[in-house]
């Protein structure tokens, strides 16, 4: 492992140098590893680990035909490599949970019939394990329960592993019936193209994850730009305008240097005008959003956001609520104007990264 000073601290951080993908064939040459779900993370981590030379099949109700014709598209051969999640759960070693947080209460008794003494269940989220008293999933003391978790959607763990570059994923130790816990989740988290590894626990992973994805990354991101649109929009700015200063200059200009140089450099080279305001008012946007972040941690602590997942996203009308907000969201000015201003954007010729690219330790084949 390599240990890797974060701001101060030193955290030990698992590399392909450590943890080769060769190093992972050899782990992992006489599983089975069995994905259950080919909807949101199933579909890239089942092909980035296939692409890279391990066993794999998929699990996947076909009543859900959608998702059964999306991996019968990507090449999954029925009886062969695809199969109903029970015959899916008896043929595997490594079973990996991939459908949703709410679905996996419903499906948790059908994999728990099927389990075999020294299986490993595999999570890419803590979820389920963390809020066992709500989800019911409680695995049995004979096998290992281990956890990778990708820091991005899907599709860019797909598509960063066509690229060659990987992406961040962190990993944690639930239980180990085997001996063998640790090893086999290193090396499933080197398979599905994890360009580095960095250590959690289930409980730390789901609560980071809960308040992430609800604040910063989705909620907050999404609140912050709506409000900054409708002051302008309020003050007589065009949408236009109103859009390009909130959203198209972070998406496609500042936001990509602090991807490759951090705040830091960003702040350092810009205009200086830019540059006092935005060192003014970072402290008073931090003070005001602390109390926001610290009632939204409490309630993913509490149980409160899992409860309200559990509640409602397995209720009949669900997909009713979601389009309707979705809808809200698609059809408001700031977003209609989004598309307006995207369909503008110079066209690059598109790059079909699929076909010829090396992927982590092997070339794309799908």
């Amino acid at each position: 492992m390599a240990l890797i000073d974060f701001g101060g601290k030193k955290e030990k951080i698992v590399t392909r140098k450590e943890f080769s993908l060769a190093k992972a064939r050899k782990v992992l040459k006489k599983e089975v590893v069995a994905v259950v779900g080919y909807g949101v993370q199933g579909p890239a981590q089942a092909l980035n680990m296939k692409d890279n030379g391990i066993k794999v099949i998929i699990g996947q109700a076909k009543e859900y035909k959608k998702d059964w014709d999306r991996a019968v598209k990507d090449g999954w051969v029925p009886g062969k490599t695809l199969f109903s999640i029970e015959e899916a759960v008896q043929r595997g070693t490594i079973i990996m949970m991939l459908v949703s947080d709410a679905a996996q209460r419903v499906v948790w008794p059908t994999i728990k019939k099927y389990l075999k003494p020294g299986d490993a269940l595999y999570f890419s989220h803590g979820f389920s394990i963390t809020y066992k008293e709500q989800t019911g999933v409680i695995p049995p003391k004979n096998v290992d329960v281990i956890l990778v978790a990708p820091k991005g959607s899907g599709l860019n763990v797909r598509r960063n592993f066509l690229s060659g570059a990987g992406i961040n994923s962190s990993y944690g130790v639930f239980q180990d019936a085997t001996g063998h816990a640790k090893e086999r989740c290193l090396a499933i988290g080197i398979a599905v193209g994890s360009g580095y590894l960095f250590p959690t626990t289930f409980l730390k992973e789901v609560y980071s994850d809960l308040t992430g994805e609800r604040g910063v990354l989705m909620g907050a991101l999404a609140g912050m730009m709506q409000a900054q649109y409708d002051v302008l929009r309020k003050n007589g700015h065009s949408p236009s305008e109103a859009f390009n200063e909130t959203v198209e200059e972070l998406t496609q200009s500042l936001i990509r240097l602090v991807d490759e140089n951090g705040m830091d450099w960003m702040y350092s080279n810009c205009s200086v005008t830019a540059q006092h305001g935005a060192l003014k008012w970072r402290p008073i946007f931090c003070k005001v959003n602390l109390p926001v972040f610290e009632k939204l941690y409490k309630s993913v602590k509490s149980g409160q956001e899992t409860r309200e997942v559990i509640r409602d996203c397995g209720g009949k009308d669900y997909q009713k609520y979601l389009s309707k907000k979705l809808g809200e969201i698609h059809n408001s000015e700031m977003w209609r104007t989004g598309a307006a201003v995207r369909a503008l954007r110079p066209k690059e010729k598109a790059k079909d990264i699929s076909k010829g690219v090396k992927g982590i330790g092997g070339r794309g084949k799908n």
